[in-house]
């Protein structure tokens, strides 16, 4: 493989970056939601209130996904199509399923039967109520279908593994409509405001819903609006490019507003903490999109090499997404909460994460990716 340009190294080092980060703040929720951070050597280190911030708003860490999802999708079909309203429905679509199904079909695979045999936090009473085996039907069906987070609307969290899902019937439910949209409006112009329009209904819906969590945070209104960003991104990046130096500016002003945002939490701001976050990350994609930002050749290598492990993680994040919450469910099964001690958190956290990696990358390399490939030689060929 041909290695890219330097300034093409730091805008995918960039995006794979961001996807990093995100991934790693969904897990640390996860694992603190678990387990708990605080009470461990990382609270000593860098204090409770501070470690607590860090790792109580994971949310905002799916809201990033939604926005780089949003941009990657749109730029791929403008690259493949030149316009939106040029798409093919079955490109799409086979390649969004060829990428989408294979790994979620073996996460289920190994979720349902342990499920089935009554394994705490792989079964459907994670909630108030124990439910019956016909439950994995509707449970199942919802997460392949993408309607889990409606499900969750009416059952609340059922599932200790399949809840984690509810982002998957989010992102693709978008995704079907969206190039439905597209050769309806064919028009940017027409898109871009239908964008806008989502942008706009997403704060007016969780202002609605602010006293019920799994609506304000899972429910399509209340997400959508992030994804909308994200190809709204897509289009002023098609359209106008930054000088490198207000690039750099923007970037900068861009990471520190997420940061803010990030730890001034959304228990407060649930409302318009959501709009903030998907906006400072797409200015720092559009920021990080344009020529070669302000640096030096050998600050931007250096760049490149010290987010290596990020960027390991983005390229990764959806098998992660998949089965770190299997991994974590593992470990439940044997370790309690309360039977940790304080110097214990720590490694465990440690291994969760090395865990939760090596699973990803087997997974992705030997399952996902080949059958990725063979899928899309049999159906778009």
């Amino acid at each position: 493989m041909n290695s890219p340009a330097p300034h093409c190294d730091a805008r995918d080092a960039a995006i794979d970056s961001l996807r990093g980060i995100a991934i790693t703040l969904v897990l640390l929720l996860h694992f603190a939601l678990a387990f708990g951070v605080s009470d461990s050597v990382i609270g000593d280190l860098f204090g409770r209130p501070f470690t607590k911030a860090l790792v109580i708003s994971g949310n905002y860490g799916v809201t990033v996904f939604f926005v780089v999802s949003g941009f990657l999708i749109t730029t791929g079909l403008l690259a493949r199509h030149g316009e939106l309203s040029r798409l093919s429905l079955k490109q799409f679509y086979v390649a969004r399923s060829g990428r989408i199904l294979p790994p979620l079909l073996l996460a289920l695979a190994i979720i349902v039967p342990l499920g089935l045999a009554g394994l705490p936090f792989f079964d459907n009473s994670d909630g108030d109520a124990s439910r019956s085996a016909s439950f994995w039907w509707p449970a199942v069906g919802s997460v392949l279908t993408f309607w889990h987070n409606q499900l969750m609307q009416s059952a609340g969290y059922f599932n200790y593994c399949l809840n984690v899902y509810w982002s998957l019937s989010v992102e693709e439910v978008f995704y079907l409509a969206f190039p439905l949209l597209c050769l309806l409006l064919r028009r940017e112009a027409l898109i871009a405001a239908a964008c806008l329009l989502l942008v706009a209904l997403g704060p007016v819906f969780r202002a609605q819903h602010s006293d019920n969590e799994v609506a304000y945070l899972y429910a399509y209104p209340a997400c959508f609006d992030a994804i909308a960003f994200g190809c709204l991104c897509a289009l002023v990046c098609r359209r106008w490019t930054l000088p490198a130096r207000t690039a750099l500016l923007l970037a900068l002003v861009a990471a520190a507003l997420m940061a803010a945002v990030y730890f001034i939490g959304f228990d407060e701001h649930r409302v318009f903490g959501f709009t903030a976050m998907a906006l400072s990350a797409a200015l720092f994609i559009w920021a990080t999109r344009g020529p070669a930002l302000a640096f030096g050749a050998n600050l931007r290598r250096a760049l490149v090499v010290a987010t290596t492990p990020l960027r390991w993680l983005g390229r990764h994040s959806y098998e992660l997404y998949l089965f770190h919450v299997i991994v974590l469910a593992g470990m439940r099964q044997f370790v309690s909460r309360e039977s940790l001690h304080h110097d214990q958190r720590a490694p465990l956290l440690l291994a969760f994460v090395l865990t939760s990696a090596l699973l990803a990358a087997l997974v992705s390399r030997h399952f996902a990716e080949p059958i990725n490939r063979r899928w899309r030689l049999r159906w778009q060929a």
